[in-house]
């Protein structure tokens, strides 16, 4: 949405509520301040917005809700440099800027019909958190829906409401930490450990991941064990974005550009590319 002529002028939005996921996420409803704008905004789920916040410079977020549901738009962050620090001090009726959206979005027209896998680790829940809520809002378009979750200690477990919905709805939703701690009787370990309560179909299985990169090549490598093959399984790649307009080439992937190309890949596209780090 450039119609003010400047591909790199952000909109004002209104932050409407903040939601504290744990010590160091927290969600943001947004909406345009302008109307109109806010109405025809679109989005797809896998698709990111450039955040600015005065005095705290321009960052990638990536959507968490979904373009099925109404209200307003919301970004899951992890306080991790200046700008998400900034954004973390905001509260509800002050202003930040927002352009875009960007990059492809996962293939959830392609999936239809399809039983997904979904496998996070920490943050790594929010962008597919949109699809989760889409393809529940669209329950039978989609086949089973299972998550593996995995954050470093309880209290790191984010997502908390989400996490008890998608359970109501029929989600199978495992849960691991890499440190147990007194009162949780949950599982403990690496994702990947989640594996083993699961058994799916190749043929009619598809798997959506996002994580840190080392947990991309674990994942990677049980869902091929398990029969997947690498175009079912898919992932969406975080890089240092400066433009989200396939300018400025700081996000390359090799010969490929993660704003413009993706951020959403599949295994098959990053086999070869040197820079994925899946070996």
């Amino acid at each position: 949405m450039t119609d003010n002529g400047n591909p790199y002028l952000p909109y004002p939005a209104r932050i409407l509520r903040v939601t504290e996921e744990n010590s160091q996420i927290k969600s943001f409803e947004l909406a345009f301040t302008d109307p109109e704008r806010h109405r025809a905004f679109t989005y797809r789920p896998g698709q990111f917005v450039m955040v600015s916040v005065p005095h705290g410079g321009e960052a990638p977020i990536s959507i968490s809700s979904s373009p099925t549901r109404p209200g307003g738009l919301t970004l899951s962050v992890r306080k991790a440099g200046r700008l998400t620090a900034a954004l973390h001090r905001m509260t509800a009726g002050e202003l930040v800027g927002l352009r875009g959206p960007y990059g492809r979005p996962f293939p959830v027209d392609e999936l239809k019909g399809r039983d997904l896998i979904f496998v996070a680790g920490g943050i790594g829940l929010a962008p597919l958190a949109s699809v989760v809520n889409l393809c529940l809002d669209r329950r039978g378009e989609y086949g089973q829906l299972t998550l593996l979750y995995g954050s470093r200690s309880p209290a790191d477990i984010a997502f908390g409401a989400e996490l008890e919905g998608w359970r109501r709805a029929g989600v199978k939703c495992l849960l691991t930490v890499d440190q147990g701690g007194e009162g949780w009787t949950g599982q403990v370990g690496l994702v990947t450990t989640l594996f083993a309560q699961i058994s799916p179909d190749p043929g009619r299985s598809s798997a959506l991941i996002c994580g840190p990169p080392v947990m991309f090549r674990f994942v990677a490598a049980e869902l091929t064990r398990l029969g997947l093959s690498d175009q079912d399984i898919i992932t969406t790649l975080e890089r240092h974005m400066k433009c989200g307009l396939g300018v400025c080439r700081h996000c390359h992937l090799g010969p490929k550009l993660v704003c413009a190309h993706g951020p959403v890949f599949t295994l098959a596209e990053l086999r070869g590319l040197r820079e994925a780090e899946l070996s």
